[in-house]
């Protein structure tokens, strides 16, 4: 209380009127209350006035997000209707450059075949891939172009399958001929080939996963080329004239002693500097003088298939060249043990001895020049 008579002490007014005198007093307590109700309502004025203007200012920063909002929504609407707008061009250009995908191809290899017959092992996605574009085209008419894309690639991945499992069979067929296993001729192929190199992932989608139907082709060409590597390297050429064999493959009488002993090839008589062939294509391992052999040559065809060629007069090749079937490597002669001038012909395979009488016989009927795989 003495507080409050400090801050509003008693107060005393004079007042004059009409020649009367009045006294008017203001007590502390009045003040108080007054200045109370005063500063109560000046803070409510303000509180009022900091409300409406945080009001005011959510209001407008609701409005420029919302404006903000607005523009972002617009901008993106508009790129999608741009690359909406661009899809038939980009279509356009993937069918042209399918197109010469296609072209090339079968430019190179001939036609491709349509149709998947019995024995092929891929199937026919046609169907399928048409009622994929019938969904997309209702869905998204706009990425119709773009499904019919891909139905195309698809199918033109299946006709290539289709091609090199042909190809394949052919080939397996022309070297069951012979009298071999087309699937342990790649095995040992496969076996006693050298491999290696950086991993690099082959992929064909964003996941790092490969569609089966490329994966399928993938493996139908290395079985292709397998085969048709391993038919290459059999022997198709005569080494030289078989005009007289003066002994086969197999048991005979050793020449020199009379005892029983293997002939691990044929024997091709002929004059002294007479040609010799390379039977297949390949290249040169051994090229010099071999124990019993005298002057040899030994020809690896690639596929754990090898020649071998003894008794030259004259060695025509060298070490690590490449040579193509039917050509000239050497001599006939008689050097090593030899009791006259003549041709030791050998076919190894994985290093064991065959008799090379049947590939010399059929060779050339199983390696035609050309494949249609339609």
């Amino acid at each position: 209380m003495r507080q409050l008579r400090t801050l509003f002490p008693d107060r005393e007014f004079i007042m004059r009127s009409q020649g009367q005198v009045r006294f008017l007093k203001i007590t502390t307590r009045f003040q108080a209350v007054t200045a109370t109700i005063v500063v109560a309502l000046l803070l409510g004025w303000a509180t009022t006035m900091v409300i409406a203007s945080a009001a005011r200012f959510n209001a407008e920063r609701d409005r420029v997000s919302l404006l903000d909002r607005e523009a972002r929504v617009s901008k993106a609407e508009n790129r999608v209707q741009q690359y909406r707008s661009g899809l038939d061009s980009v279509a356009d250009d993937l069918a042209r450059r399918q197109a010469f995908v296609e072209r090339m191809v079968e430019s190179h290899i001939g036609n491709l075949p349509v149709e998947a017959q019995v024995d092929d092992t891929v199937s026919d996605s046609a169907t399928e891939a048409q009622r994929t574009i019938d969904k997309v085209s209702s869905a998204l008419p706009e990425a119709a172009g773009l499904a019919r894309i891909k139905a195309r690639q698809l199918a033109f991945v299946e006709r290539l399958t289709r091609y090199a499992d042909r190809r394949a069979r052919h080939a397996a067929g022309a070297i069951a001929k012979l009298g071999l296993n087309p699937n342990s001729l790649i095995a040992v192929m496969d076996g006693n080939e050298a491999k290696g190199g950086p991993f690099m992932s082959l992929s064909t989608s964003r996941d790092g996963s490969l569609d089966p139907r490329f994966e399928r082709l993938g493996l139908s060409l290395a079985r292709m080329d397998a085969l048709e590597r391993g038919l290459a390297g059999i022997p198709q050429v005569h080494p030289a004239r078989m005009d007289y064999i003066s002994s086969g493959f197999g048991y005979r009488s050793d020449p020199f002693n009379g005892g029983a002993a293997f002939h691990a090839g044929l024997d091709f008589k002929g004059p002294i500097g007479a040609p010799i062939y390379a039977a297949a294509k390949g290249a040169i391992a051994f090229s010099g003088r071999k124990q019993g052999y005298g002057n040899c040559v030994e020809i690896d065809h690639g596929n754990g298939l090898m020649t071998r060629y003894a008794h030259m007069s004259r060695i025509g090749a060298v070490l690590g060249q490449s040579v193509a079937a039917g050509d000239t490597i050497g001599a006939i002669g008689s050097t090593g043990r030899s009791t006259g001038p003549h041709l030791h012909f050998e076919v190894r395979i994985g290093g064991r001895a065959v008799n090379p009488r049947p590939f010399l016989e059929k060779g050339r009927d199983v390696h035609p020049e050309e494949f249609n795989g339609a």
